[in-house]
């Protein structure tokens, strides 16, 4: 009994070990190769000690996020909605702490709120109309960016100096940790994780164990919205404003985030889904970064960047026989 019990420790740690030194060592590669290239090049404007922590600060706001999509994305649902969510809560944020005169009790608390009841609504509508959660997001981003643009008035909301804390470090590591810790032991330590794993891997046994699925449906998509509401607070608070968009361009804010989202659903498997999503951002960042120092076009960004995550995701997620793909 010992013996097996040290057995499957062994694994357990064999198994994070494993991810972490894959993650890392992706990180070291894209660093060793776009390094290597700029300094060919002669330009020297990439991988700089000061670079990397551009890259880690962005990171971070985008895993704030992502670790909060990982409770929708891991039950094999999808949000197009994420970047209306982020402009919508930051500008709600903004608007209560300059012309409604709450300071950060309006930014930090209207901004989660909103995301929280953006997801509130995501999730209701989708368990009540029975309709894909890509169908309905999309349709519901276009609502949020209108609903964003009526509370700005058209007009670019701007955070004054003195209300930027989280714009820079200390204030983004602060509450990019507290929002990990948050991930963390509503994974770890509350129905809401075991629910969200046990839904996630099999929606029709967890129906038969008594399981509310609707209820941790919508209870997922709220948790991910306070979430990106916390990512819109680093938004706004590094880019000093935000500018409410119409027509779905809100979406291009989706991308970074959902793709730190898929290292973790790959990497679950070793146990290490958080610190993958965190690694994850920094790899995305850091390529995008790399191309953005080498002066590639965005068209080729796009393709070699989404030509590399389908190379990650199709090595680090092997499907078992039989097993239903989402």
């Amino acid at each position: 009994m010992g013996s097996s019990t040290r057995d499957m420790t062994g694994k357990g740690m064999s198994g994070r070990t494993k991810g972490l030194m894959i993650l890392i060592l992706l990180n070291i590669v894209s660093w060793v190769i776009f390094f290597a290239i700029s300094v060919a090049n002669g330009k020297h404007n990439f991988g700089r000690p000061s670079d990397l922590l551009l890259y880690l600060q962005n990171g971070l706001m985008t895993a704030t996020g992502a670790v909060g999509f990982y409770f929708v994305m891991v039950m094999g649902m999808f949000d197009f909605s994420i970047g209306a969510n982020i402009v919508l809560s930051a500008i709600t944020g903004c608007v209560l702490a300059t012309k409604f005169n709450m300071g950060y009790v309006g930014l930090v608390g209207g901004t989660i709120l909103m995301g929280a009841l953006v997801g509130l609504v995501n999730g209701l509508i989708y368990v009540r109309l029975r309709i894909p959660s890509m169908i309905v997001t999309t349709g519901m981003a276009l609502i949020y960016e209108a609903l964003a643009n009526y509370i700005a008035g058209g007009v670019e909301q701007s955070l004054p100096s003195d209300m930027r804390f989280f714009g820079s470090k200390p204030g983004t590591i602060i509450l990019a940790v507290i929002a990990f810790v948050i991930a963390y032991i509503l994974l770890n330590y509350t129905k809401i994780g075991t629910y969200t794993y046990a839904i996630g891997s099999n929606e029709f046994v967890a129906k038969n164990m008594g399981i509310n699925v609707d209820k941790y449906k919508v209870i997922a998509f709220i948790v991910s919205g306070a979430f990106f509401g916390m990512e819109a607070i680093l938004s706004i608070g590094y880019g000093s404003s935000m500018v409410a968009v119409t027509g779905m361009q809100s979406m291009s804010r989706n991308f970074i985030p959902t793709m730190g989202c898929f290292f973790g659903v790959a990497f679950k498997k070793y146990g290490i889904p958080l610190p993958a999503i965190l690694l994850g951002e920094f790899f995305v960042n850091m390529i995008f970064f790399g191309f953005v120092a080498l002066g590639a076009p965005t068209a080729i960004q796009d393709v070699i960047t989404g030509l590399a995550l389908l190379i990650i995701i199709t090595v680090t997620t092997r499907v078992e026989k039989g097993e239903i793909v989402k």
